[in-house]
């Protein structure tokens, strides 16, 4: 066993798998600590380094592309600190480091694990249910479909439409972007109808947009991660696409929901039922509101139509 603790986390690796535990201090970012424990398997595996430095150094585990859905849902936009795959090493602890990714190191070049791309995930992302309340509303996650409960401060248009709820086969791509300093951020889920929408996240109903708390929004991160695993495969979603195919949805270790299969069945929560009535009163309600917000200049006709059809859909 090979095994570094430090206040900023701690690794062990037992010949198969490094086992990545956040520390509790203070300094350790919110999201690492939320994410807890990560079991990372010596396949998803790419390298490892360490960086020393004049004061701390820095051990880095590189996994192989496509192989964690966390680096595939972020997009390398982490923030540093951020980045569960990166510990903070003292100064006086650099040989134990060094001799952690010597270890790993050892145990890739034996295993002969390939360096390629993964044609599937090899880490499962944070088990679900999942929410987040971010500075735009409210983002859940239950395995079957996401869950927008826009708050107060979020645009007139977006909560003139309602809460979003998307089921995850219309899902195509998790878009995802951390704020830092001036420059707001967003979580959006592209649908097969919304593809092509150029709304601004602030407006567009199936985005959140981040402009709060940048050590919390952060944790939205979490929901991408969670739908980014139930998605097909990188590998295979370009070719499926393009034929047309319907995706195939996956599911994770923890899910309560079996895959979908010959013999097999899925039970879908399903939303509480509504009067006809109180439904077709909704709809008027939100489309006068939609109607007003174009008159009055604040949507253009493009945003007009594309949240009309928003709305519409839903009902």
């Amino acid at each position: 066993m090979a095994e570094i603790i430090q206040r900023d986390g701690t690794w062990a690796f037992d010949g198969s798998t490094v086992r990545i535990t956040p520390g509790l201090h203070r300094s350790v970012p919110l999201l690492r600590q939320t994410y807890g424990e990560i079991a990372v398997p010596l396949e998803a595996v790419a390298g490892v380094v360490y960086e020393p430095e004049r004061k701390r150094g820095r051990l880095r585990l590189r996994l192989r592309e496509g192989a964690d859905p966390l680096l595939q849902a972020t997009g390398g936009r982490l923030p540093d600190a951020a980045d569960p795959y990166r510990l903070s090493v003292a100064i006086d602890r650099s040989g134990v480091a060094e001799y952690v990714a010597e270890e790993i190191r050892h145990a890739l070049l034996i295993e002969q694990i390939p360096k390629e791309p993964a044609r599937e995930y090899l880490l499962p992302g944070p088990p679900v249910p999942v929410s987040v309340r971010s500075s735009d509303g409210t983002v859940s996650f239950d395995g079957t479909r996401v869950r927008i409960d826009w708050s107060d401060t979020s645009d007139r248009v977006k909560r003139a439409t309602g809460p979003r709820i998307i089921g995850l086969p219309d899902l195509v791509q998790v878009e995802w972007l951390p704020n830092s300093g001036y420059e707001d951020g967003f979580l959006r889920f592209v649908t097969r109808d919304s593809v092509f929408s150029k709304l601004p996240p602030e407006k567009d109903p199936f985005a959140l947009d981040l402009w709060g708390s940048a050590r919390r929004d952060l944790l939205t991160a979490l929901v991408a991660t969670a739908v980014m695993a139930r998605l097909p495969h990188p590998s295979v979603r370009t070719g499926e696409l393009a034929r047309g195919d319907p995706p195939r949805l996956l599911s994770a270790p923890g899910d309560s929901i079996p895959p979908q299969g010959p013999g097999t069945s899925q039970q879908v929560p399903q939303a509480p039922q509504v009067p006809p009535q109180d439904i077709h009163d909704v709809l008027l309600r939100r489309l006068r509101e939609l109607g007003e917000l174009h008159r009055d200049g604040v949507l253009t006709d493009d945003e007009f139509a594309t949240t009309k059809a928003a709305v519409l859909r839903d009902f």
